[in-house]
């Protein structure tokens, strides 16, 4: 039988264990497919600590990337052999293989190897909805600042260059010179090391008081607060994180205190809920990879195996760019 990474119980690294898990034959809309990379995202942290709770025993993972295998009645836009790529609204990524819902599961271009699909996917889509649909009421126009947290990571480092191929000017933070480098060095226009500065007096210097049109937040307590403080009237606060901890409640009169601002906390899976909308949104992302304009930064591969020590790097901070297991 086919391995994978499945816990019985939440709780740290040490509960991942690989196990063999029966893979059977795919339904009514799906597929069975055989990873040759999977993607390490932030998200998969939660699932495993059960800050985002799923039934037990759990297969983690969302992105993947690999070859179809078989596929099951009603699904039409790919079939045996095609080399397909995904980020799914239901974890079972870090496995050889997985039966999967194939609505958001797209072909891979022949020109993306599968590592850059296992880690540009959940990343690569949550930066295109971020930049282009996640926008303030006022919109965004080249020359417009934005403000992007944890920019050297997997979304920042594909976001930095996306925004400034749209002609923004993204103001990155990160937890080190090194980071911050990294940042400037994938086109971000300005970057803050969040260990050294005060982020909101930077970014109030760097926009001459104004302050931004949206922040772009994944980090969330930690920086909920002064993200809020970075914010031009009517900007938009776009949480999409958690990385430090959820954000506490607090009182919406906030929100009209620092200038009828707005706030909105966004989940990929809502943007990629249909078919047709995965495809449009990977359509764009493969055109803008294609192109060259953003390029996917792979700075960490882990055998499956070694899951544990992935985690621990993602949770410690000591990763740039993406991140990927090889099964």
């Amino acid at each position: 039988m086919p391995r994978a990474v499945q816990i019985r119980r939440f709780g740290g690294p040490e509960v991942m264990e690989i196990a063999e898990v029966p893979v059977g034959e795919p339904g009514p809309g799906e597929l069975r497919i055989r990873h040759h990379a999977c993607g390490l995202n932030f998200i998969d942290v939660y699932q495993r600590t059960g800050l985002y709770p799923n039934p037990l025993p759990l297969v983690l993972g969302m992105e993947g990337a690999g070859v179809v295998e078989a596929v099951g009645e009603g699904v039409t836009h790919l079939q045996p052999g095609d080399r397909a790529a995904y980020a799914a609204g239901q974890p079972g990524a870090y496995a050889e293989q997985r039966v999967m819902k194939a609505a958001q599961v797209v072909q891979l271009p022949d020109a993306i190897d599968f590592e850059t699909g296992a880690a540009m996917m959940l990343k690569g889509l949550t930066a295109q909805y971020l930049l282009k649909k996640a926008r303030p009421v006022e919109g965004l126009e080249p020359g417009d600042f934005v403000l992007f947290h944890a920019a050297a990571g997997g979304v920042g480092l594909i976001a930095c260059q996306w925004a400034r191929a749209l002609g923004l000017q993204l103001i990155a933070t990160a937890g080190s010179a090194a980071k911050c480098a990294l940042a400037l060095e994938h086109g971000a226009a300005h970057a803050i090391d969040y260990t050294r500065e005060d982020f909101v007096e930077r970014v109030k210097a760097i926009t001459g008081g104004r302050g931004v049109k949206v922040v772009y937040d994944s980090v969330g307590k930690d920086t909920f607060e002064g993200s809020l403080n970075c914010l031009r009237p009517f900007g938009l606060m776009a949480a999409f994180g958690n990385a430090s901890g959820p954000v506490p409640p607090f009182a919406p009169g906030v929100l009209a205190a620092k200038g009828s601002l707005y706030l909105t906390r966004q989940t990929l899976f809502t943007h990629i809920a249909t078919r047709e909308g995965t495809q449009a949104m990977a359509d764009d992302l493969f055109e803008v990879v294609g192109s060259g304009e953003v390029k996917i930064r792979i700075d960490q591969r882990f055998a499956l195996a070694d899951v544990a020590e992935a985690h621990r790097a993602l949770e410690g901070r000591r990763t740039t760019g993406s991140t990927i297991l090889i099964p």
